[in-house]
């Protein structure tokens, strides 16, 4: 049986190209052995899709098929690309190319462009902040420290998705993205940064993507010889690319079909940065003789974890919950995931620690445990809990609660007001030392209110937000005290929290934790407007949440706790709620309202338990037994022969990109395509059979079924429906 994604630090190099296919399950087997036409492959979490792409990669060359220097392989982090290249060394493939986008492309542009170009590359503008700032200031914009970076991301966000400035106010309204400013504005900076890197020959990290694309669109001669030098490619993390690198990647590939990519559409995280699962969703589309893998076999997790995964995705709406991948655990059963409620948020934090103390006594090391948080601001409290247990911790993808320059800055002014005492005048209308922390902080940028939306100026609020409750807290449990014993308190966990760095458990946002694994994972914090986040208001964003926190529950491999606190401190009135995310996955809760299996746009609710399963779903042309979303809507495997009748489906897509415009949303939410091929193969005569057709609930049958009957039957549509 077994493929495991751990192996020896230092293992053997395969004495052979077929040795390098030893220890392979059929699908990764299949997937190493696909070296010809376009390769897509699903890859669920802990399926080893890294092992499956380097053994293909290896397996190529050590087969004399693919020469080391003709292959191109690009991935999202150093980290990856450097993972990658070290997996090759160690089976005999060293001279691959494995780089970033951002690598690859530099290289070529450094190289091509005095002969296309002339005179030297422009000089790389390592931070585009400075840059940022005097656009802003130049506009008579005045943006503080973070919302320089808010506004910086904004313009990244802008040049990836290749919106150019006069487009942006428009680009930010038709994606629904919250603007950390008004978009008119950023446009202006965005406009006169662009401007300003010009007068200073300076281009930054996504001109080096542009400026290649730039180049290799414009001279063919530069294009084919970086096609005659690379003559096959492999993307990993491809639910990840943003429309330039596809672009890029598709200059790469000239007319040439010889790429491997491998995604999993249910790990998109990243959409706030551009990132889009959309590539891999329409891959077979773009190539329609691609060869698809499926990798479902999961190493990392036992079927407890595995279970509450696969339930996360089964209630889960949209485009990409059609493709999502129903992992089968290859590991033997450990013990079920732990739910628990707290009071408050130091219970919480309390009740984590001890049971990561009695985990650590057990035997687990405190390296393979990590407490997984939804924003950075939570770590605070689980910070100080493990301290007071005696647990050491260390900090992933973010700082240290109090090295953040915001809250250095609000300990410096607290300390300030402390040593004034009565003398100064913010303090004169506060009475007691909340309302005193509250109003020396509110100088700094708290507010009573959150900001809008997410980002550096939203993690600065959180910070001090934090520090509001700690002195809330500090005040209940010691009355009477000041701003100067506060400061003090603060101080001494400051220093007991400054420790050097340790092997310990490790505190981390659910965005960094993606990509890495762990014996025990507690997921803490797991309330709504935590999970999903407050600012996620569109069904696109809270789906995107629901796939954060299978990402984290994924993280886990034996141990996995999700936990809880009906107030936020002790004695609060307990008016908080579970995520609804677990909503019939936890004990004792109900199971949320059935929906259409189509996806966004057609929820059905109330009717739970109405329709259930009678059996297995089988494929109506080989009989085999469907397990993915989208076969069982189309009643078959997608490599099986269709009878789809082709003019029906398009007539059907153009009916369904009227009816959008009209109603204002995406396609899917009238019907996702799938449905819609699902349609074009039965072309149903009747309601009845119309409704029999997965993705058709009564909703959708009611608003739409007279316009799709006509057009199955050769007629127009009517076009609409009476307004309620």
């Amino acid at each position: 049986m077994t493929a495991a994604t751990h192996s020896s630090l230092f293992p053997p190099v395969p004495e052979s190209a077929d040795a390098v296919l030893d220890g392979l399950d059929p699908e990764q087997r299949a997937v190493a052995t696909a070296l010809t036409g376009p390769v897509c492959v699903l890859a669920g979490a802990g399926t080893g899709k890294t092992r499956a792409i380097t053994h293909r990669i290896a397996y190529g060359v050590r087969a004399g098929i693919l020469q080391p220097a003709s292959v191109l392989a690009v991935t999202f982090t150093n980290r990856a690309a450097g993972e990658m290249r070290g997996r090759l060394r160690q089976l005999g493939a060293g001279g691959v190319q494995a780089r970033t986008f951002h690598s690859a492309a530099l290289r070529q542009l450094q190289y091509f462009w005095p002969k296309a170009v002339g005179g030297e590359v422009p000089r790389l503008l390592e931070r585009k902040i400075q840059l940022v700032a005097e656009a802003a200031a130049r506009c008579r914009v005045r943006l503080d420290r973070n919302e320089l970076r808010d506004v910086t991301s904004e313009i990244e966000w802008a040049k990836v998705t290749q919106t150019v400035p006069a487009d942006y106010p428009a680009a930010v309204a038709k994606s629904l993205r919250d603007a950390p400013r008004d978009p008119a504005e950023i446009g202006q900076i965005y406009a006169l940064y662009e401007q300003l890197k010009r007068d200073r020959s300076v281009i930054d990290f996504e001109d080096v993507l542009l400026l290649t694309v730039g180049i290799l669109q414009d001279r063919h001669d530069v294009a084919d010889q970086i096609r005659r030098q690379y003559q096959h490619f492999v993307v990993d993390e491809y639910q990840d690319v943003s429309p330039l690198q596809q672009r890029l990647l598709e200059l790469w590939l000239g007319d040439r079909e010889s790429l491997c990519v491998v995604g999993d559409a249910s790990q998109t995280i990243y959409s706030f940065t551009g990132a889009t699962p959309d590539h891999l969703l329409n891959f077979r589309t773009r190539h329609p003789r691609a060869t698809m893998v499926k990798l479902v076999r999961d190493y990392r997790s036992t079927p407890q974890v595995v279970h509450l995964a696969n339930g996360l995705l089964g209630q889960a709406r949209g485009r990409a919950a059609e493709h999502r991948l129903e992992l089968v655990s290859q590991r033997d059963p450990g013990p079920e995931p732990s739910y628990t409620e707290y009071a408050d948020e130091p219970a919480e934090a309390e009740g984590t620690a001890g049971r990561i103390r009695d985990l650590i006594a057990a035997g687990v090391p405190a390296g393979e445990i990590a407490v997984l948080f939804r924003v950075n601001a939570q770590s605070e409290v689980y910070e100080q809990a493990l301290a007071d247990a005696g647990v050491p911790y260390q900090l992933r993808g973010a700082e240290r609660f109090f090295e953040r320059a915001e809250v250095r800055e609000a300990g410096v002014a607290l300390r300030g007001a402390a040593r004034a005492g009565g003398n100064d005048a913010l303090l004169d209308h506060a009475e007691d030392l909340p309302s005193q922390v509250r109003a020396v902080l509110s100088t700094k940028g708290w507010t009573s209110e959150p900001p809008a939306g997410s980002g550096a100026v939203r993690d600065r609020w959180e910070s001090l937000a934090a520090l509001v409750r700690l002195a809330e807290d500090f005040a209940r449990g010691r009355p009477g005290a000041g701003l100067a014993e506060l400061v003090a308190e603060l101080d001494e966990r400051a220093a007991a929290q400054h420790a050097p760095a340790v092997q310990g458990v490790t505190l981390a946002s659910l965005h960094s934790a993606k990509g890495l694994e762990w014996d025990a994972v507690f997921l803490v914090g797991l309330t709504e407007g935590m999970m999903p986040i407050t600012y996620a208001k569109t069904e696109e964003q809270v789906e995107e949440e629901r796939r954060l926190l299978y990402v984290g529950v994924t993280r886990a491999r034996l141990h996995l706790s999700l936990s809880w606190a009906l107030s936020r401190s002790p004695g609060g009135r307990a008016s908080r709620r579970p995520t609804r995310f677990l909503n019939g996955l936890r004990p004792g809760s109900a199971a949320p309202g059935s929906r259409a299996a189509g996806g966004a746009g057609g929820a059905e609710r109330g009717d739970t338990g109405r329709r259930k399963r009678r059996g297995p779903v089988l494929c109506r042309v080989c009989g085999k037994t469907l397990t993915d979303a989208g076969e069982m809507k189309l009643m078959r495997c997608e490599d099986c022969p269709s009878d789809m009748d082709e003019a029906l489906y398009e007539r059907l897509r153009e009916w369904r990109s009227g009816q959008a415009r009209e109603l204002g949303q995406p396609a899917y939410c009238v019907f996702t395509d799938k449905t819609l091929m699902a349609i074009a193969e039965a072309v149903p005569g009747s309601e009845r059979e119309l409704a029999a057709i997965s993705g058709v609930g009564g909703r959708k049958l009611d608003r739409f079924g007279a316009d799709v009957l006509a057009i199955c039957a050769g007629q127009e549509a009517d076009g609409g429906e009476e307004e309620d």
